[in-house]
């Protein structure tokens, strides 16, 4: 197994990597002042709003809100994993990777691959070619499937029996690791998909890493998947996104299912932008990946009870990401109808339009909220605004959730500021104090301005600030309890240990840490401090932060006074912080 890449390597790779130049060989770049900007590649837009920074070493995109260092774009752009990126720009720069850190694990899965792989020409094979295999293609013909689609989707058959798979393929180890075979005590095996169409599964850089299989018998469940293994994780992937990147890479909308019939079908009728969960809910990770594609998702369900149930799961795990005008909306067919079937019975045209008819995320949540609602009680409206709070606690602050809270303050006849306060965040999500350019491109982080937030953005800004700080400073701020602060001496300790360290680096080195998103923000809000003078601001925050702190001791000291409880040594400390605040 290969050991962890050390961060002194990260942090070495990407100070001899130029971020402009890996992202120029594959976007078209201009240059506007000290930045370099271009049209998104995560998402559809026709203005520019993606931004690359050379002094700082990272990518934002304000329309998306996509962001991260070179070795993040490679992972994004190039759908590379964290190990292939750093073994791809570590190459480009003439870096080996130490040899503690060298890539068994990556072995080991494309021996997974390979064998998934062997596994869906079988499968495919045994669709034409075996005897049961004409009943499949029968199911297949009479659900309306062309052989063109067939072929394009890489259908396959799994014949009834118990060890088909453990015949045809001898690495038996690798079959039970990715879940082709299953394992009883005694090390007996059998095969997992038995007498069912197969739908191989690839991920967003096409390889095949799992198969849903139809039943065509009596066996239960009628869908099966392959459980998770190292190569599959049914709560990110999504079956047909490698076909959706492969017509568009800049999709304007994807529309989200829940069957893969419903993926193939619909691909045969021309609409080729649609994608299926995998038997779960469909979770905020699959969300997040989505939108980073596109800005507008359509979640498509059956009209029943249990349609709209996995609707609700669908919306509340969509909130976290509804951010620079990011938009979602749900469409319910009648009920009996699936996807498969609707656009079988009415056609492409007729599909489309219902499409563009579904309903928007906030007209969905608040219909939900105010189902069986006295509305014109006040009991009635304080149980909505209850059940909402935490729904508006999973959006960011931004102006769909400020707009949403308009809307709600206005049926529950509250002030929108007060809702906002019961959000818990006190932080407005207003125009008023973003740039015009700003609300063009819908990205603009809002943070309210705080010493400690400004310390920890100019730090990000120009991470040689630190230097302005000795370490006797940051002892004295370790152990205080302004929010924020430990954050902030984490930084100073980094930066001194590593003085040269880029800002890429440093944001890199914090991306799965619980502080990535704060981070991040930080990192592309303008503080709107000229250059010249980050060094006088940098100053000035610390100053305001020890102020606050000699206030709270004073604060502290004032009470044990009044009790007669102050010892020789806090009476001098006393007498010190009155003369010098």
């Amino acid at each position: 197994m290969a050991g962890k890449i050390p961060e002194r390597f990260i942090d070495e790779l990407l100070s001899r990597t130029d971020i402009v130049d890996v992202i120029g060989e594959r976007l078209q770049l201009k240059r506007t002042g000290n930045n370099h900007h271009a049209l998104c590649p995560f998402h559809g837009e026709k203005t520019p709003s993606f931004t690359v920074s050379q002094t700082k070493q990272f990518y934002h995109c304000f329309g998306c809100g996509a962001h991260g260092t070179a070795i993040r774009f490679l992972m994004e752009y190039e759908r590379m994993d964290f190990r292939e990126a750093v073994s791809r720009l570590a190459w480009r720069v003439g870096l080996e990777l130490p040899a503690a850190a060298r890539e068994e694990k990556v072995e080991r899965h494309e021996k997974l691959y390979r064998v998934v792989g062997r596994a869906a020409e079988l499968y495919r094979h045994w669709l034409h070619r075996h005897p049961q295999g004409r009943r499949a293609l029968g199911y297949l013909e009479a659900r309306g499937l062309n052989a063109e689609i067939a072929a394009r989707f890489e259908l396959g058959f799994a014949p009834p029996g118990w060890n088909h798979l453990a015949r045809a393929i001898s690495e038996h180890h690798d079959l039970v690791a990715v879940g082709l075979l299953v394992q009883r005590e005694g090390k007996r095996t059998y095969d997992r998909f038995r007498d069912r169409i197969m739908f191989p599964i690839r991920d967003q850089r096409g390889r095949i890493i799992g198969f849903g299989g139809r039943s065509l018998g009596e066996g239960q469940p009628k869908y099966l998947n392959s459980p998770d293994s190292p190569i599959f994780h049914k709560g990110r992937e999504l079956y047909g996104l490698d076909k959706v990147l492969e017509s568009d890479r800049r999709p304007t909308d994807i529309l989200i299912v829940e069957g893969y019939m419903d993926v193939v079908a619909l691909a045969q009728y021309g609409l080729p932008r649609v994608v299926a969960t995998l038997g779960t809910a469909t979770s905020t990770t699959q969300v997040e990946r989505l939108f980073r594609l596109t800005r507008d998702l359509i979640f498509c369900f059956d009209g029943d009870a249990a349609g709209r149930q996995a609707a609700w799961r669908a919306l509340v795990n969509t909130l976290p990401g509804l951010q620079g005008g990011r938009q979602a909306r749900f469409l319910f067919l009648p009920e009996g109808e699936d996807p498969d079937s609707f656009v079988r019975s009415h056609g492409q045209a007729a599909t489309a339009a219902v499409l563009r008819e579904a309903q928007p995320l906030s007209d969905f949540l608040l219909e939900r909220l105010t189902v069986g609602v006295d509305m014109t009680s006040i009991d009635g409206r304080a149980r909505l605004v209850d059940e909402a709070l935490p729904l508006l606690q999973r959006l960011p602050v931004d102006v769909f959730r400020r707009m949403l809270i308009e809307r709600l303050a206005g049926l529950a006849q509250l002030e929108p500021d007060y809702i906002e306060a019961c959000v818990g965040t006190g932080e407005r999500s207003g125009l008023k104090s973003v740039p015009r350019s700003a609300r063009r491109l819908g990205g603009m982080p809002t943070v309210r301005r705080t010493p400690v937030r400004l310390a920890l953005a100019l730090l990000l800004h120009r991470p040689a600030l630190a230097q302005l700080v000795d370490d006797d400073e940051v002892d004295s701020l370790r152990d205080l309890t302004i929010p924020g602060l430990p954050l902030l001496v984490q930084l100073l300790e980094l930066i001194h240990m590593e003085p040269h360290i880029s800002s890429g680096a440093l944001l890199e080195r914090y991306h799965d840490s619980e502080h990535a998103t704060a981070l991040w923000k930080l990192a592309t809000w303008d503080p709107m401090v000229p250059d010249f003078g980050m060094e006088a601001e940098f100053r000035d925050a610390l100053a305001r932060v020890r102020a606050l702190l000699h206030r709270k001791r004073l604060q502290y000291l004032n009470e044990r006074l009044q009790r007669g409880e102050l010892t020789a040594a806090e009476w001098q400390e006393w007498v010190h912080l009155k003369r010098h605040s």
